[in-house]
């Protein structure tokens, strides 16, 4: 599975990522190749005793296997080398979202997105190094208010529902219990007729 990364770059690898049935990835993207120049700044000096060359291959290949994605309904985290290590946060259980930029962050336009919980203790995740975290903070803000509304469209319908619902038990248990009532008072009332009837009859022989 490839996604498209917001500024264009070459897909991303996502054989690593499943997705629950109706999610769609939105973004994925991972640390800025631009990460690696004080791992070679260091590195490149050193390789003549083997270390530099450790150092950057171990850097380089850090960076090439960490990977951040959002998508509809959560965000993912997955690093390692030999193995594997996914992390995944729903959207509904994000609290705060806030990024950084260090001084060399800020002069190559890359950045840290961190992700808080609600009940967790700090940053839950982080999205270290990306490209223009602002953007990417704003997105993944965008998207969890727009499922939070959504959420909450489809719970006042289905409050609305249920009142209607409720309404028309309260009408129906209403009637029910007043009709054996009204049917004893018909009766009473047809019979106070039938023996006026009755009596107006007998009367009128008498007379005769």
């Amino acid at each position: 599975m490839t996604a498209e990364t917001t500024d264009g770059e070459a897909g991303v690898d996502l054989e690593w990522l499943s997705l629950d049935d109706g999610e769609e990835v939105i973004w994925a993207g991972g640390p800025d190749r631009r990460t690696l120049i004080p791992a070679f700044a260091i590195g490149i000096p050193l390789s003549i005793v083997l270390i530099g060359l450790l150092i950057i291959a171990s850097e380089y290949l850090r960076v090439t296997n960490t990977h951040y994605v959002v998508t509809t309904r959560a965000l993912y985290k997955k690093t390692g080398v030999l193995s594997r290590d996914v992390k995944r946060i729903e959207h509904a259980k994000v609290q705060d979202i806030s990024y950084s930029q260090s001084a060399l962050g800020t002069h190559f336009g890359y950045g840290s997105v961190e992700v808080s919980t609600a009940g967790g203790s700090g940053v839950e995740m982080a999205f270290k190094s990306v490209p223009d975290p602002k953007a990417v903070q704003q997105r993944i803000s965008e998207r969890i208010k727009r499922e939070r509304g959504e959420s909450a469209d489809e719970h006042t319908k289905d409050d609305v529902l249920e009142e209607i619902l409720t309404e028309l038990r309260a009408i129906r248990t209403a009637v029910e219990e007043d009709a054996p009532g009204r049917s004893s008072t018909e009766n009473r009332a047809a019979d106070r007729q039938g023996d006026g009837h009755q009596s107006y009859e007998y009367d009128e022989d008498r007379s005769v």
